[in-house]
């Protein structure tokens, strides 16, 4: 099949990126700091944060009487930016509402929504550095350098466009460069290094997103692989590693190259190692599903918002931007990421409905649909992890139209053959407010998959879509811990906000950190 491929066609790289915003945590005085910007805080009630309480002191409590003029009730999200304050250094006064404060405590869902402000507030300014006043604000089993964290990820988000490949990319007024944590001389270590963590997430987060967001006829899986490579460059803890269809079909991969079929692009499984632990130290492995457009082949899906279906790779693109992060870090742990990519295109050579092929498994699958094409590439991709003894895998896909309409676009369906394991995500998933809920995985969804002429068929109906699905994959993962992502809902947004999320990075990296 492989000698009748076209090679991968030449794709316009993406622009350059823009400077990323810089960060630094010191003691502040927010009386006396020069800075076009101050951010304080008000807790519902109206009632102000130290830092707030001072500023508002130092215009005799003209800051009070505005916030209950403007009808500012303190409570989480909400926002007023003032210009001119008097009595203070700062040009302007940004008061976010982080709301209530339980015997002195905010939540951390109400810092995140807080946070998660300042650049929609500041947007129809020109400002380009802002302090935040924020360290005196306590939240529920937090400390600095977790606040620092969510203000770095937060801001650093704005660091993306996806406008980038538009001929006149379009004017932003909001330009932050400088963002300056105030904290306490005890607090600023903490924060320093949360700010660093939030920034690097935040980068893994942004890349993802930029994959996601990248069209087809750009991001093919050539593209994919070379941005593997890209991240290895002058990385001596990372290497990287592409076999091309004649390696796939000498491994037994004709589940994988079934859906690879119909496609002028080559397939790709790219396999990526980082070692930052102990040589003996068994690998947690990340395998992505990595279709950069899925037509549904000769099961062809209809017309409407087939555009989405660009972000059928962002399994993939999760991979690669938590190993941006990894590299960013530097953490001592050893992770393998393998890449499974493809198009899923109809063409005269493209597998049919009906058609049976032989897993690198040795299990034979008889294809009923060929629009369930992510488990056909993932199963020989999860029977290839084997090799690397890895002591836990996770897969992450977008998987089925199912777990979207079974859990919305809020959280990710979770699947594991191991509860440590899956207890281990869902807490990453809580910590990182990039939450999973714990689907089923039961013995009798299995029979759903039964097919008279093959071991497995690749569809089990239309009841318990997901679950099926996930079903398919466990039966390739008999030998080791392993957990399904299902991102279908999480991955991107569709409408006006149209946009990849770069979910779940921030998930995995949180669980990569917890296991260090």
């Amino acid at each position: 099949m492989t000698a009748t491929k076209a090679s991968a066609k030449s794709a316009k790289p993406a622009p350059a990126k823009f400077t990323p915003i810089q960060f630094a945590a010191k003691a502040i005085d927010p009386i006396k700091q020069a800075t076009q910007c101050l951010v304080i805080a008000c807790y519902e009630g109206v009632k102000l944060s130290p830092s707030a309480s001072a500023v508002n002191a130092a215009d005799a409590d003209q800051l009070e009487a505005l916030l209950k003029r403007e009808n500012f009730q303190g409570k989480a999200g909400q926002s007023l930016l003032l210009l001119n304050p008097q009595g203070i250094a700062a040009e302007r006064l940004l008061v976010l509402g982080f709301g209530a404060a339980k015997d002195g405590f905010v939540s951390a869902d109400n810092y995140r929504k807080a946070v998660q402000k300042i650049g929609e507030a500041l947007r129809p300014t020109t400002t380009s550095e802002i302090t935040l006043a924020l360290a005196d604000v306590s939240v529920v089993e937090q400390d600095a350098e977790w606040q620092a964290r969510q203000v770095a990820e937060s801001l650093s988000l704005l660091d993306y466009r996806a406008d980038k490949l538009k001929s006149k990319p379009a004017d932003v007024s909001l330009q932050l460069k400088k963002v300056i944590f105030g904290a306490t001389k005890t607090q600023t270590p903490g924060a320093t290094k949360g700010l660093m963590l939030g920034q690097a997430i935040a980068r893994g987060v942004n890349l993802a997103r930029e994959l996601g967001d990248l069209p087809g006829n750009i991001c093919t899986p050539t593209y994919l692989a070379n941005e593997a490579k890209r991240l290895a460059h002058k990385q001596p803890k990372l290497s990287v590693n592409v076999l091309e269809e004649t390696q796939l079909k000498e491994l037994g991969m004709g589940s994988f190259l079934s859906v690879a079929a119909g496609s002028d692009q080559p397939a790709k499984l790219i396999v990526l190692e980082y070692k930052g632990g102990n040589k003996k130290q068994a690998p947690v492995a990340l395998v992505g599903k990595g279709i950069t457009f899925d037509t549904g082949g000769i099961s062809l899906k209809p017309g409407a918002a087939m555009d989405e279906m660009k972000y059928d790779m962002c399994g993939a693109a999760s991979v690669l931007g938590t190993i941006q992060t990894l590299l960013e870090l530097q953490l001592p742990i050893n992770v393998v990421g393998v890449i499974a990519a493809s198009e899923n295109m109809p063409n005269g050579n493209a597998t049919k409905p009906g058609d049976i092929v032989t897993s690198m498994s040795g299990q034979t699958i008889e294809i009923l649909n060929t629009d369930a094409e992510g488990r056909l590439v993932l199963c020989d991709a999860l029977t290839y992890t084997e090799r690397f003894k890895p002591k836990a895998v996770v897969d992450i896909a977008t998987l089925t139209g199912a777990c979207v309409i079974a859990l919305g676009n809020h959280a990710t369906g979770l699947f594991s053959n191991n509860d440590e394991l899956a207890k281990a995500l869902l807490k990453a998933g809580e910590e990182s407010a990039d939450r999973a809920w714990h689907m089923p995985l039961w013995d009798e969804y299995q029979k759903q998959l039964d097919s008279n002429f093959a071991d497995i068929a690749n569809i089990g109906g239309r009841e318990g879509g997901a679950v099926t699905a996930a079903c398919f994959l466990s039966r390739f993962t008999k030998k080791f811990a392993w957990a399904h992502l299902d991102i279908a809902g999480t991955a991107w947004r569709s409408g006006g906000a149209k946009g990849a999320t770069g979910r779940p990075v921030t998930m995995l990296v949180q669980y990569l950190l917890n296991q260090v």
